[in-house]
């Protein structure tokens, strides 16, 4: 289940593939790495950078993580590391950073074996970028690892996805998530069922809340808020939306972080409204939900749920936040439901 000498946890199948590919000299020049966010893939992605250019490996395809190479790998200040996130003030990554970064590549390793670029996140390339980074793709430098996360593939011209190795990540199942929790970060059985339904199994996202609990205490305020103001006039409603969209330069970010956990909720409400056979993400709130159920039916449970997806999609492609958070409230039923 977890291949310890990657300390990566339930991407086996993947980590072997890489593995062999380094020890048999058979490695692609661009790799895709996609699955949900908080899956692992910068984890993986990291790991393998190590891996490729460990000063002291432990055995072929592993390497030691404590040597110069490998922390400044893993603190992602290594002079053979160009790591690609769009600048200050921007959402995407333009095609200005892929022509510096196709610059860069073109250059010798300083030190390392292999020169090695990583764009996280790179659905944020814009498509202009994309087709100058598919220049690169097509004609790779030797001594160049390119390496690529995405949550779709939708995201990324078919061109590009073409010329990379894609490798993609599951989330783990509950139980394994679980139990990697309770063993590996030495949580109590209840907080790890906990973390294990709201990260759904990706590992990355669950180890994030282990280190960080204001994550938790977080969404549940934001539950709390959700909760009461389904009781509460309309006003109220539009005064949360005022509040998450000032100030201006913060305003998408936090909406950005409301909007996911607002949908998870709702899910679950349809869930229980639909009567399915599937887990719940929030069993902390697992009454709240049942009752929210047990006032909709199931349509409309699911228009909920389809009028959150749609606000998380209009979020990303820039829409007032304030307008977007105020036209999403109004749909919200008139409920009155007490936490226990």
């Amino acid at each position: 289940m977890e291949n310890n000498a990657w300390q990566i946890f339930g991407h086996d199948r993947v980590v072997t593939l890489l593995k062999n590919q380094i020890t048999s000299g058979s490695l692609r020049h661009a790799y895709l790495l996609t699955g949900s966010e908080g899956v692992g893939r910068r984890t993986l992605a990291l790991r393998f950078a190590q891996a490729l250019n460990c000063s002291q490996p432990p055995a072929p395809g592993e390497f030691c993580g404590t040597c110069r190479d490998c922390r400044q790998i893993q603190a992602m200040q290594y002079p053979d590391l160009s790591l690609v996130i769009p600048e200050s003030g921007h959402q995407d990554i333009l095609i200005n950073q892929i022509r510096d970064l196709q610059h860069t590549l073109s250059l010798a390793p300083y030190s390392a074996r292999y020169r090695i670029a990583l764009i996280p996140d790179s659905q944020r390339v814009t498509v202009q970028a994309q087709n100058a980074l598919l220049k690169t793709l097509e004609e790779p430098q030797d001594k160049v690892i390119i390496l690529l996360t995405v949550n779709t593939l939708e995201r990324l011209l078919p061109t590009i996805v073409s010329r990379c190795e894609v490798l993609r990540l599951h989330p783990a199942s509950l139980s394994d998530s679980q139990t990697y929790l309770e063993t590996e970060r030495g949580l109590g059985k209840p907080q790890a069922e906990l973390i294990a339904h709201i990260s759904g199994g990706r590992i990355g996202a669950a180890n994030r809340m282990v280190d960080n609990p204001q994550i938790l205490a977080h969404r549940e305020n934001i539950l709390d808020d959700l909760v009461n103001l389904l009781s509460a006039p309309l006003y109220e409603r539009f005064k949360l939306a005022e509040e998450v969209s000032s100030p201006y330069e913060q305003a998408r970010q936090k909406a950005g972080e409301i909007l996911p956990i607002w949908l998870s909720f709702w899910r679950d409400v349809f869930i229980r409204a639909a009567d399915a056979d599937l887990p719940l993400v929030n069993i902390d709130f697992s009454d709240l939900v049942k009752k929210a159920a047990d006032c909709l039916d199931e349509p409309s449970a699911r228009e909920l749920v389809l009028a959150h997806e749609m606000a998380c999609q209009q979020l990303e492609r820039n829409a007032n936040v304030r307008l977007l958070l105020e036209n999403l409230t109004v749909q919200w039923p008139r409920l009155s439901l007490l936490k226990q």
